[in-house]
């Protein structure tokens, strides 16, 4: 039976899978989702006692969710994950692809590549082959990755920002053919993002970084702020393959403009 949405509910009787959601950004997302009452897959790599924790938040507050361990750089991993959201919920209707990565030093050279572009495209299209009419796939990038042809990051960043953008470029390509099955792709781009692991890395990796962001930005956006940007993004009426940019985005357009 399918649960009636409502303006409260406007996920209600929907499945959500959200890739990297144990922490962080993507555990705020499927926080907010559930809340919209979809049924939620929280995804992570290793930390299973940590997506938990984000399940019984969501069982807490009357939502469903299950946990569900997968190394996105695994295709069978992947495709295990999704056909547990159609065994355990009866569809999957929208993919919030956050997982991302790369300033790791112990997974290899090529690990955010294999990542950041192979990992989301096989991820997108293992997902969307069970989707149906209405889907909606949303991508999260970086301004730093987003806007890397134009605008230059810090060179500890560069590689994982150059892989972030292959990856969006890998997914925009889709966009047509998913949109003839009626499934709409978004892509949400944000600032460096206040607590998240990636600027905590990169920070370390460059003191001062985040301090020289927040400076040229004005101020950063949180975890919170970002995580609501991101599920404002799953239910949007917007066109196919629409790009939303979320904060801090004007000093990267001016330069942009100036190329």
């Amino acid at each position: 039976m399918t649960a009636t949405t409502t303006a409260d509910q406007p996920l209600a009787g929907k499945t959500a899978v959200v890739t990297g959601s144990s922490r962080g950004v993507g555990a705020d997302t499927a926080k907010l989702l559930a809340a919209q009452g979809a049924n939620v897959v929280v995804n992570y790599r290793q930390k299973a006692p940590r997506a938990n924790k984000v399940v019984g938040e969501i069982e807490a507050a009357g939502g469903r969710a299950i946990a569900v361990g997968a190394d996105l750089t695994s295709p069978e991993d992947v495709r295990a994950m999704m056909k547990a959201a159609v065994d355990e919920f009866g569809s999957l209707d929208v993919l919030v692809l956050n997982a991302s990565g790369g300033m790791e030093s112990d997974l290899g050279e090529d690990y955010a590549m294999r990542l950041n572009r192979d990992a989301q495209l096989d991820a997108l299209r293992a997902g969307t082959e069970l989707m149906g009419e209405g889907g909606r796939v949303v991508f999260v990038t970086s301004h730093q990755a987003h806007f890397i042809r134009e605008v230059e990051t810090m060179p500890e960043y560069e590689q994982v920002a150059l892989s972030k953008r292959a990856g969006e470029d890998a997914i925009a390509e889709q966009v047509p053919a998913l949109a003839e099955k009626g499934i709409t792709t978004v892509i949400v781009s944000g600032d460096m993002i206040e607590g998240t692991v990636t600027a905590t890395l990169l920070n370390r990796a460059r003191p001062g970084a985040l301090e020289e962001r927040r400076e040229s930005a004005g101020r950063l956006y949180s975890v919170a702020e970002f995580a609501a940007e991101v599920a404002a993004m799953v239910t949007a009426d917007v066109e196919p393959g629409h790009v939303e940019l979320v904060g801090g985005a004007e000093d990267f357009l001016a330069q942009a403009s100036q190329r």
